[in-house]
């Protein structure tokens, strides 16, 4: 039987700062690599329904891979799972780069990204505990998002120059993750010695989900960032619909720097969600989800640039704040119950098939012919209807018991 040793570690342990170096050129190399693999799209004249279908590629990885790589994470060191899964990143970008099929290339970074994710966040609880883990994740998503952030600006400048140049950035950057995964710890496998069989792994797979959904808390836990992560990717593509009809600017500058403001904006409630928020205090993040529809609504009824630049700052603040907590919840409850990474691989699984759904409805909304701003209106307002009611639902459980 493992002992876990449960003695108070520094946060900023050898492990950890290895952890969040990995996290963030990982993280740096995804968001450079959306830019660059576009860029060779347009450079190659692929039609524009090709764009979106680069997205759903790699969502689609994160779905179908789901019942796997929680068993995956939790049976190896994930220390090296995480190098491995950089490892297939890079190789994804290399053949971008090497002038073969991108979209195989992209789904293999897609595929990359599905068996990372899992070990990401189920070693937090592993290098470190007790509140600690709260201050853990909101280190990794501040890395993440701060990632985003650059990933995005640097490449999308570099395509400018050349869509090749930025793909070679990406290849470097995921070469230094592979480095950085190195210098991690290697920790005991989680769960050790279950058996690989494809339909006993589904099974398994499944009765995680059950176990995690029946659990009050991780059922929140789920609904809440499946919501937040279906939002994310819906204002991403909103933004650049948005802009040429309120703001009256063409290209793709402003709608990139506008999701830059929300990237730093998420750092920020990151960082405030760690310092206010305890694994006994998790529900206290509910309100600023609800916060975060409404700010979208009040952003798409007004047409000043300057102010779009602020509020969506603070729509990012509501955003990390609210995002944080309840991974953390997760990532705890998972680990008593299903294992840290299956609790992970269920998350991912409800995420991002709540990211196809919303992009899904967002293309129809637009083929429809629907304009931005309602659309907007729409998009944050059930988005606000949805947390309120995740929230109403928690008070009365909460009053019954």
């Amino acid at each position: 039987m493992t002992t876990i040793d449960v003695t108070p570690k520094p946060l900023l342990s050898r492990g950890m700062v290895a952890v969040t170096s990995a996290q963030f050129l990982s993280a740096f190399g995804d968001s450079a690599l959306f830019f660059a693999t576009l860029g060779v799209l347009i450079q190659k004249a692929y039609p524009l329904w090709a764009h979106s279908t680069l997205q759903m590629l790699f969502i689609v990885a994160y779905v179908v891979l789901a019942p796997f790589v929680g068993q995956i994470a939790d049976s190896f060191s994930k220390g090296r799972v995480m190098m491995f899964a950089n490892a297939i990143k890079l190789l994804g970008a290399a053949i971008i780069i090497g002038g073969l099929d991108p979209f195989f290339g992209y789904t293999l970074v897609g595929i990359g990204a599905t068996a990372y994710s899992p070990a990401k966040y189920g070693i937090l609880g592993e290098i470190t505990h007790g509140d600690q883990l709260v201050k853990a994740n909101g280190l990794i998503e501040a890395s993440t998002l701060a990632a985003i952030l650059v990933g995005s600006l640097v490449g999308g400048w570099l395509v400018d120059i050349s869509p090749y140049l930025a793909l070679g950035v990406c290849c470097a950057v995921y070469a230094g993750a592979v480095v950085a995964n190195c210098y991690i710890p290697k920790l005991q496998a989680a769960r050790p010695g279950v058996p690989w069989n494809l339909k006993q792994m589904v099974g398994r797979f499944a009765h995680s989900c059950v176990v995690l959904w029946r659990d009050e808390g991780t059922r929140m836990s789920l609904v809440g960032t499946s919501l937040f992560w279906g939002a994310g990717i819906t204002l991403r593509f909103l933004l650049i619909i948005w802009v040429p009809v309120a703001l009256h600017i063409e290209g793709l500058l402003t709608p990139t720097m506008l999701n830059a403001m929300v990237a730093v904006g998420i750092v920020i409630g990151a960082a405030a969600a760690a310092k206010w928020i305890t694994l006994k205090t998790v529900s206290r993040c509910i309100p600023a989800g609800i916060l975060l529809g409404i700010g979208v609504i009040v952003f798409v009824l007004q047409g000043s640039l300057a102010f779009s630049y602020v509020i969506l700052m603070v729509v990012g603040i509501f955003g990390g704040f609210f995002i944080v907590p309840l991974n953390t919840l997760l990532q705890d409850r998972g680990k008593q119950t299903v294992g840290a990474g299956n609790a992970v691989a269920v998350q991912n699984f409800g995420e991002n098939t709540a990211m196809l759904l919303m992009l899904g409805l967002y293309t129809l909304a637009v083929k429809a012919g629907m304009p931005p701003v309602v659309l907007g209106c729409v998009f944050g307002g059930l988005l606000a209807v949805s947390i309120s009611s995740l929230w109403i639902v928690q008070l009365i459980r909460s009053k019954n018991n």
